[in-house]
């Protein structure tokens, strides 16, 4: 099969022709028809932040496709499926109380194991979840992280309701997500980014008001705006947006940290008494949302047409890396085996 492989940081990948992998009892061979490119690739490849499996190897963790071989039960050949972006051991402490998204020996497809930007990619069958036909396979694959992710940090972290005010600043790939689910609970929603047309998008999705903090400062914005906000969302994963990010919040406001970095931060703890604020990080989701995330979309609650910019071939790979590295997209598509490839929709 042809792979596109990730050998060193600050190199592009590779096109190579490799194994086609072989799978092991309860185990499925999937026939990749389409994998989301995420900017979390771009900390392997241009930042240098490690992945769990040495290099040489595989990206990729935004999948769908086609079962090809099946040693389970569960699936049969010509089945379609999404795949999540973390697999999990299920016996763990976090496993058992439903917080999979968390467990201890968790396993993510493109860094603790070989990922989707392969024409073949081999998965547990207890993690793979069927795809309903109404959805297409090569948008659905982004439900994987970039719809997922933000339903957990929204739904089950920081708990929004309809009654509450909240801030997202970042509206890339997963933050535009915040956005669009916030606003389907009809909560009012503030979309800050530096990019107009990631603005405009907010604003299709259900953004109440749109800020671009190159034209005015934040807390300026917030104070002719209806001041602070119950809840805030960073989405980028900047020391300094985490901070105006807590500045925004009133009292008990709670700030959900969705954007990673290793930067320290500084805030002060005595607001965060006083005002009974909160603090909370946000990963992934448990296997437990993802149909009602799949029900959201196929019902239309959730859009993806709006987020996927342009669908590439495998060997344009880089190009498609390059776009996301010059924040021209939200999110771009990779085919590892061409176009047509989802038998419902040719």
């Amino acid at each position: 099969m042809k792979a596109a492989i990730f050998k060193e940081a600050n190199k592009p990948l590779i096109i190579e022709e490799i194994p086609t992998p072989t799978i092991n009892e309860n185990e499925v061979l999937v026939k990749v028809v389409a994998c989301g490119v995420c900017h979390t690739d771009l900390h392997y490849l241009d930042h240098g932040v490690p992945t769990f499996k040495k290099p040489p190897m595989i990206l990729g963790h935004e999948a769908s496709g086609i079962i090809d071989k099946s040693n389970s039960s569960s699936f049969k050949k010509g089945d379609r499926v999404l795949l999540p972006a973390v697999l999990t051991c299920g016996t763990c402490e976090p496993c058992q109380s439903g917080r999979e998204n968390i467990c201890k020996k968790m396993l993510m497809l493109g860094n603790s194991i070989d990922g989707a930007y392969a024409q073949y990619i081999k998965v547990p069958a207890k993690d793979v979840i069927p795809m309903p036909d109404e959805i297409p396979l090569e948008e659905g694959c982004i439900i994987a992280d970039a719809i997922s992710t933000p339903y957990h940090a929204v739904v089950n972290r920081a708990k929004v309701k309809s009654t509450d005010r909240v801030l997202v600043i970042g509206c890339g790939g997963v933050g535009i997500n915040v956005v669009q689910i916030a606003a389907m609970i009809e909560a009012e929603v503030i979309a800050c980014d530096i990019d107009s047309n990631k603005l405009k998008i907010a604003k299709e999705l259900g953004a109440k008001h749109t800020v671009n903090p190159n034209e005015i400062q934040l807390k300026d914005f917030l104070k002719q705006n209806g001041g602070p906000v119950d809840i805030a969302f960073e989405v980028i994963g900047k020391s300094e947006t985490i901070e105006n990010a807590y500045k925004s919040l009133g009292l008990a406001g709670r700030l959900c940290v969705i954007g990673y970095t290793n930067q320290n931060i500084t805030i002060n703890p005595a607001k965060i008494m006083f005002f009974e604020q909160e603090i909370i990080g946000s990963i992934g989701c448990a296997p437990s949302d993802y149909p009602k995330i799949i029900s959201l979309v196929k019902d239309g609650k959730i859009k993806l047409d709006q987020l996927i910019a342009k669908k590439y071939e495998l060997a344009d790979i880089n190009t498609a890396l390059d776009e996301l590295r010059e924040s021209k997209v939200l999110r771009n598509i990779i085919l590892p085996n061409g176009k047509g490839q989802d038998p419902l929709y040719k």
